[in-house]
């Protein structure tokens, strides 16, 4: 892991070989040539043979070599200096010292060094070429400070307009032309861009090749892996790493980029404190991927493998907890059921996408092992949600186990189906399946059929009518007696009425409806229309 140099504004040895004043001396590089990309801070004339001690590192030396002698240890100590001082090369005319070529102890003691050793053919003005350099290094700065103004104002205005991590991340990728990731501490990942590379060979094996990536500074560059890694958080509450692929080390726009766009998504995490969390979010928007109309996007797998959720060649297992409240909890209360949900599959061990997709429940996408017990693993999650602190009562559902992600949209329909029968009905079960709410569960099914809906008008129109025209509560009444099987004594009793009393009302509905109470078909087809009215049939 290297710390990222601050110094790439300044020009390589090799860029200020292409200026046209020093390609006038017909420069010839006669050692050195691995120092050729070190950076130039200054340029030094200066002709004296113990320079060393008064450099500070990147210059640039340039000498004719008159004050230097002909011993083979001094010359060598002359570029040993040069190099323990950080000097980036040495520039010497052939024209006063030597004419033809130099010393092979000066060449050998530069190439051991890596130390660039340039020669000019003909008389040059040092002071011009100290000017030509020295401006520019003063323009790559400018230019520098002119970029880095432009990525304060970028990232500015996106803290301020409260921009999703997405959009952050697209503008890093557009300024970059660089892939970014943003990932958690534990390796998740939480967003990223490809830059429109493929996003399969960027987040394959995510986790296991971030593991192997350490950071000792908050950004730092690691050569091995290509990538330079910005810690993201505030307020010492480090949450997350911003991951820019960079196959070469970054020049310090990069690095900018990178530090400006982790404090814009550690500001947007402190201002969204209140909304759901960046994770909830990212599981939130996969989910309503896989439950919209149509095949699930191709890379749906992918993104979901990258959070730590695989889902090919696994049991799948939809999953739809709600609130028992009438009326429906408050969004506050669904974000927390939604972490105390995500907090229960985590410490049960099982891969889950969790999220809120619509305003009364929290739904979830199981994924299990080939092979492994999904009645047991749904046991010990249903008994880890009820047992969460911060959790309501809830009622939950789960649909059929599936093998494939296709299926996974209609177990996890099937899962708010049960969900929602099962509210009226929740008989003390951890979980529910369809098989356990029988007839509820089937009409849920069929409540968006038209037939049904026009079923239970039939049967119940009259009395519904008879009631918002008197005021009566026949329809109630009617229930009580159904729900207790045709029991009227138990009815009675339940509706807090005499029997008399009661009997008269049964026999009023009898006469509304045109129907016998007494007959057993006629009263399961009135108690069907009451549970598809109950469901909004």
């Amino acid at each position: 892991m290297s710390k990222v140099a601050k110094s790439s504004v300044f020009p390589s040895v090799s860029d200020v070989l292409t200026m046209p004043l020093i390609r006038r001396a017909r420069p010839r590089l006669a050692a050195g040539s691995a120092g050729l990309e070190g950076r130039v801070r200054w340029v030094h004339a200066a002709e004296v043979a113990d320079i060393g001690p008064l450099l500070r590192g990147g210059e640039l030396v340039l000498t004719t070599g008159i004050a230097l002698s002909d011993d083979e240890t001094a010359l060598t100590a002359y570029i040993d200096g040069l190099a323990d001082a950080g000097a980036s090369g040495l520039v010497i005319e052939l024209v006063r010292r030597w004419t033809d070529a130099l010393p092979a102890a000066l060449l050998a003691a530069a190439e051991r060094r890596s130390l660039p050793v340039i020669t000019l053919a003909q008389e040059t003005r040092f002071v011009a070429v100290t000017e030509a350099v020295v401006a520019m290094i003063v323009d790559a700065q400018l230019a520098e400070l002119r970029a880095a103004e432009q990525v304060h104002e970028t990232f500015t205005a996106l803290t301020v307009s409260g921009a999703e991590p997405s959009e952050v991340l697209r503008e890093v990728a557009r300024m970059t032309g660089a892939p970014v990731v943003l990932e958690t501490l534990g390796h998740d990942v939480l967003a990223y861009d490809p830059a429109g590379g493929e996003v399969a060979e960027l987040l394959a094996n995510w986790a296991e090749r971030s593991r192997a990536v350490t950071v000792a500074e908050r950004t730092a560059y690691h050569p091995g892996a290509g990538w330079l890694v910005t810690i993201v958080g505030a307020r010492g509450n480090d949450w997350g790493r911003l991951v820019l692929v960079s196959p070469d080390e970054p020049p310090h726009r990069l690095v900018v980029v990178a530090e400006r766009a982790a404090s814009a998504l550690a500001v947007n995490r402190l201002v969204a404190r209140d909304r759901e969390s960046l994770e909830r979010h990212t599981h939130r928007t996969l989910l309503t991927e896989l439950l919209a109309t149509g095949a699930p996007p191709v890379d749906l797998a992918t993104r979901a493998g990258a959070l730590g959720v695989p889902l090919e060649g696994r049991q799948l297992v939809g999953m739809a907890i709600r609130p028992e409240t009438t009326p429906a909890a408050t969004q506050e209360a669904l974000r927390d059921l939604a972490e105390a949900t995500a907090t229960a599959a985590r410490r049960t061990k099982i891969p889950a996408l969790v999220g809120g997709v619509d305003d009364i429940s929290v739904r979830a996408l199981l994924s299990l092992p080939a092979q492994s017990n999904v009645d047991s693993a749904l046991r010990r999650l249903a008994s880890q949600i009820r047992s969460s602190p911060t959790a309501i009562a809830v009622v939950v559902g789960v649909g059929t186990t599936v093998r494939s992600i296709t299926d996974g949209r209609r177990s996890m329909i099937e899962a708010a189906h049960v969900a929602n029968a099962a509210l009226r009905s929740p008989g003390g079960r951890s979980y529910h399946r369809l098989d356990d709410v029988r007839l509820r569960g089937l009409l849920h099914l069929l409540r968006e059929d038209e037939r049904l809906t026009a079923f239970a008008e039939r049967e119940l129109g009259p009395l519904l009518a008879r009631d918002s025209a008197q005021g009566s509560r026949l329809v109630d009444l009617l229930r009580v007696f159904c729900e207790h099987g045709g029991n009227k004594s138990a009815a009675a009793a339940a509706a807090h009425m005499s029997r008399t009393a009661y009997y008269q009302q049964l026999s009023r509905i009898e006469t509304v409806l045109g129907v016998s109470l007494e007959d057993p078909e006629s009263m399961l087809s009135l108690y069907v229309a009451l549970l598809a009215m109950d469901l909004g049939c």
